[in-house]
């Protein structure tokens, strides 16, 4: 990837439909819901992009992007979307894509053997843990196995944070627990693994001032933007954005669920400074994945 004909990088997107052949029972419903919050048709049978869909729509508009699935196995009953796989799809698209991957800290040794082989073998830059969805504390000892293994490797960790559409309106909620994905978790995860490049993702509703908090105070914490349209940012993040935090903030867009069309078109209407602009968009993924 050369980041010079780039516009932007999003460091926010998922690998969402199925790789292992028809949709697993009740995840038609739960892509339904997520269409439902964030009002868009992503979700409905068919509508999902493929990994290789959204190489071609990412390149049409000369933005990078991070790409990933999210293995909740255990906890939602859905088969993950293989790591190898959207490393590979990824590879194939190297001008535009930069693949992460995502397992269950449940997984313990076996997950941190994962993790180092998809370093070393598939080129794959970071993890996706989202807590709510995967049913554990960030900060929970027997994750560190496998944060241990990404640390060593030299490999980011993305966590998402704050309140999630995954279940939103669903009878329980699907199950997903909110108190997982407070940020301030992490800060231990932060103090623990002080080398490891930590991004928590989202405006973190309810707890957005702990995430400021913890990226103020750790080096190693950087905040995605995704999963929101910049037009309903807390004023408190937009104006850590534009000073102290502001070569720690990062574009990202949850797409499908948000496109980036719909970001950076509602990132031009908010008030943020103009030679900050530019870190956000592209400069500060620069740094963090040293590109």
């Amino acid at each position: 990837m050369n980041l010079d004909d780039l516009i932007a990088l999003d460091i926010h997107t998922h690998a969402e439909e199925p790789c292992c052949g028809p949709r697993d029972d009740g995840y038609d419903e739960f892509q339904a819901g997520m269409a439902k919050y964030f009002r868009n048709p992503a979700g409905a049978k068919g509508m999902l992009p493929t990994v290789r869909e959204t190489a071609v729509y990412y390149r049409e508009r000369k933005i990078g992007c991070v790409i990933f699935p999210v293995d909740a196995e255990r906890e939602t009953g859905f088969r993950r979307y293989s790591n190898e796989e959207v490393a590979q799809i990824a590879a194939e698209n190297s001008d535009i894509m930069i693949p992460f991957a995502s397992i269950d800290p449940a997984k313990g040794k076996a997950g941190a053997r994962e993790a180092r082989r998809l370093v070393r073998e598939f080129g794959v830059r970071g993890f996706k843990f989202h807590p709510t969805m995967q049913g554990f504390y960030p900060n929970d000892r027997s994750a560190y196995v496998l944060y241990e293994a990404i640390a060593e490797e030299g490999a980011i960790a993305l966590f998402h944070t704050g309140q999630t559409g995954v279940g939103s309106g669903m009878r329980g909620g699907m199950g997903m627990r909110l108190k997982f994905s407070n940020p301030m978790y992490l800060d231990d995860v932060a103090a623990d693994f002080p080398d490891m490049p930590i991004i928590l993702a989202h405006p973190s509703f309810p707890w957005q001032e702990e995430a400021l908090s913890v990226a103020t105070h750790k080096p190693n914490v950087y905040i995605d933007l995704s999963g929101w349209s910049p037009k309903y940012f807390p004023a408190i993040l937009v104006q850590y954005a534009n000073t102290i935090l502001k070569h720690k903030m990062l574009f990202g867009s949850d797409w499908p669920a948000i496109t980036p069309d719909r970001w950076l078109a509602d990132f031009g209407k908010i008030e943020i400074r103009d030679e900050v602009r530019p870190l956000i968009l592209k400069e500060n993924a620069r740094k963090i994945l040293k590109l």
